[in-house]
């Protein structure tokens, strides 16, 4: 009889620890979470210290059996769930649906599921730890009482279907603030002169910004101090003195620069990397990278995991692997790109989500290469990332030779001050193998070179090129960047960022466009009532507070049922309040009903702005059939919306009538019978003509999603080639 049954989440986990402990123990998956609140509740009693009663969905009914099944044929049971608060609160779910007692079950954690990890891991199992369920149950129940408090209003005073979200509204605020700040931003317009130089004796071109005007120092642009060129008259002025101008050098400042690497990969600096540099969502990140986590059969090793837990705060490494990094650095790069002694990094989190470790390869020596024919190819892109990010930390520093040079103009008596910078790479360093990505701006470390120059020099103008440049407006939110947001506001947990960001999309709050987040109308109409009725929830810094709470509660300096009695107080006063005082959006517009008018209705109707399904809408206030049944409807930008079109055809899927609908993605074909029937007509994509680059067998087609337009092949998923935008060739 076997000894001890072991639980863990997944199969692939199970599959994997398995083959490691050997026949004396057997292994099986919960399948995540055994139990759960009940949906058709709320089953949370604010009277009674928040007790909150559990139930087994029934999905999870066959899983709960054959562990009960299990259980009864062995001596032990061994809690093996992940390393963390979530993983925690499943075992203690575990350990009472199979009967045991809580306080005495065996719990079991290790960050890397590779065999001399787990067999350390279970020489010493441990006690569960009250406080950690304790910190998971809090937010269980936070989020559900904003969820299913919140969300009925929402039905009630915006429209069906919307939901609210401790964390998720707070990251659609974000986003409707930052689409206000670009919607009210004014362009500022500005100047730049540059000079195309060269040194007197030689032909060697290099550009030399104007920097000082006789008025004094130009600012970089409006927004900063200094002189501005606010437009082409302004520049020119300039622009012609300087092309009579004598050039000379002041000065040449050379100092070398070095620059680290980043730290190891965190779950959210794991998600904003795999956005920038692979194109991943946060969600298909975590998917992958918790396939690379629980197991993949490599030959010759059989099943193993391949990088360490994927949910972490920290950035340290085992002292091990830094041993084995700095071998890899040495075998793979050579001795100039090894340290002397290994680089260590900080945790800057003050509680490091309960994982001691950085996000990396459970064997450095792992490289892409060896594990390319094992891994399909998101997954080798996404074990490369980490691979390279990790073993570039125990790689020297990259060093540059910096140059600034100071370059004075003599226009006739007019004194002008030019800068001209460059740098060029001494030594690549860890850049050799990896570099971190950036969001909008430049690359620091690009190389510019300029000619050997020293003081005193003359130099010969060779052209004087006055540019109009535009302030630019703050760019929307990318994930990677929506994330990084989130993380420096302490709001949420990086390993919830991603089902955050897939929610606020499916509950049309946002929209991603060219891998940007675009607020859509409903988002205005909810963040606006939010802030104005409940503005503890949608506060950064409250919700911020909310997570240092947390922290406190896992850590046992503070009781659950504290910081729930803390915040429903105030909440449920908001809620009330809510019913009587929160009105339905309606803006009254200074126009009669055209239709109105035309068909001779006394008195006409009045035009309102009103929010509807597909955003926002300008229809007639006489459009109930009290008050004459006006169906008048026109967008905001003045065209008038056509009247949904009956077909000749029948639906599918119910057989009732098929309508033509235009929506705000424009039109498409649907059930009559909605919303009890949500079919949607599939159109035939547009064929480009254009043969598909990645496997030259398909044609790049036109696909139109909620999620915006892209291109892709007409064999997906057999080809997975995509691309936001038509090339020029096209």
């Amino acid at each position: 009889m076997t000894k001890t049954l072991v639980v863990v989440e997944s199969p692939a986990k199970a599959k994997t620890i398995e083959k490691y402990l050997g026949p004396d123990f057997t292994v099986r998956a919960s399948f995540g979470h055994v139990r759960d609140l009940p949906k058709s509740q709320l089953a949370i009693d604010v009277e009674h210290d928040f007790a909150m009663t559990y139930e087994v969905p029934d999905e999870k009914a066959k899983h709960v059996a054959e562990l009960r099944r299990v259980r009864k044929a062995v001596d032990e049971v061994v809690l093996a769930t992940d390393y963390d608060r979530e993983g925690e609160a499943i075992a203690f779910h575990v350990a009472e649906v199979l009967g045991l007692d809580p306080a005495a079950a065996k719990r079991v954690t290790f960050t890397e599921i590779t065999k001399d990890a787990i067999l350390e891991a279970f020489r010493s199992p441990r006690a569960l730890d009250r406080r950690l369920f304790d910190a998971q149950e809090a937010r269980r129940a936070l989020d559900r009482l904003v969820g299913y408090k919140l969300s009925p209003v929402l039905w009630r005073k915006v429209k069906p279907g919307l939901s609210a979200g401790r964390v998720q509204s707070v990251a659609v605020r974000l986003i409707v603030e930052r689409e206000r700040e670009i919607r009210a931003f004014v362009p500022a317009e500005y100047w730049s002169v540059d000079v195309r130089l060269t040194p007197d004796a030689t032909e060697e071109p290099f550009l030399a910004r104007l920097a000082v005007v006789p008025e004094g120092k130009l600012a970089a642009s409006p927004d900063k101090k200094g002189v501005v060129l606010g437009d082409a008259a302004a520049a020119e002025e300039h622009a012609s003195r300087l092309r009579g101008a004598a050039y000379r050098v002041l000065a040449v400042e050379k100092k070398e620069r070095k620059r680290s690497p980043a730290p190891p990969f965190t779950t959210s600096t794991l998600q904003q990397e795999a956005s920038r540099k692979l194109g991943y969502g946060a969600r298909k990140t975590m998917q992958i990278a918790q396939r690379l986590y629980e197991g993949v059969d490599i030959p010759g090793e059989g099943t193993v995991g391949l990088i360490t837990y994927m949910r972490t705060d920290s950035v340290n490494i085992a002292e091990t692997a830094l041993a084995e990094i700095g071998g890899v650095v040495r075998s793979e790069f050579g001795p100039a790109y090894c340290l002397d002694e290994p680089r260590r990094y900080k945790t800057r989190s003050r509680n490091a989500q309960e994982a001691h470790e950085a996000i990396r390869p459970t064997s450095a020596k792992r490289t892409p290469a060896a594990v390319a024919s094992s891994l399909d190819r998101d997954q080798l892109r996404l074990y490369e990332l980490i691979w390279k990010r990790t073993v570039a930390t125990q790689m020297a520093d990259a060093r540059f030779n910096q140059v600034g040079v100071d370059i004075e103009a003599d226009a006739a008596g007019t004194t002008y001050g030019l800068r001209a910078t460059g740098q060029t790479i001494l030594f690549d360093g860890f850049i050799r193998a990896y570099t971190e990505g950036r969001d909008d701006d430049a690359d620091e470390d690009a190389e510019n070179r300029l000619p050997d120059l020293a003081d005193g020099d003359a130099l010969r103008m060779l052209d004087v090129l006055p540019e109009q440049h535009f302030t630019q407006p703050p760019p929307r939110y990318t994930e990677a960047t929506l994330v990084k947001a989130l993380e420096e506001l302490g709001i949420g947990r990086p390993s919830t960022y991603a089902s955050i960001m897939g929610t606020i999309v499916a509950r049309d709050y946002v929209r991603l466009e060219d891998r940007r987040f675009f607020a859509n109308d409903v988002a205005e109409i909810v963040t606006d009532g939010l802030v104005k009725h409940f503005p503890e929830v949608v506060d950064t810094g409250f919700t911020a507070r909310m997570e240092e709470e947390l922290d406190q509660v896992a850590e046992g300096e503070l009781a659950g049922v504290t910081v729930l009695n803390d915040f429903w107080g105030p909440f449920s006063g908001d809620l009330e309040r809510a019913e009587d005082k929160w009105e339905r959006y309606l803006e009254e517009l200074d126009e009669e009903c055209p239709k109105c008018l035309e068909e001779g209705r006394t008195p006409p109707g009045r035009l309102q702005q009103r929010l509807g399904k597909y955003g926002f809408f300008i229809g007639c206030s006489r459009f109930s059939a009290e008050d004459g049944g006006c169906k008048y409807i026109r967008n905001l930008d003045g065209e008038e919306r056509p009247e949904p079109e009956l077909l000749d055809e029948l639906c599918p899927e119910c057989g009732k009538q098929l309508k033509r609908i235009f929506g705000r993605f424009g039109p498409f074909t649907g059930c009559s019978g909605y919303p009890d029937c949500r079919y949607v007509k599939k159109e035939p994509p547009k064929d480009l003509g254009v043969a598909c680059p990645q496997c030259t067998e398909g044609k790049i087609v036109e696909k139109r999603t909620r999620f915006g337009l892209f291109y892709g092949c007409d064999r997906y998923p057999d080809c997975d080639f995509a691309v936001n935008n038509r090339s020029e060739e096209d």
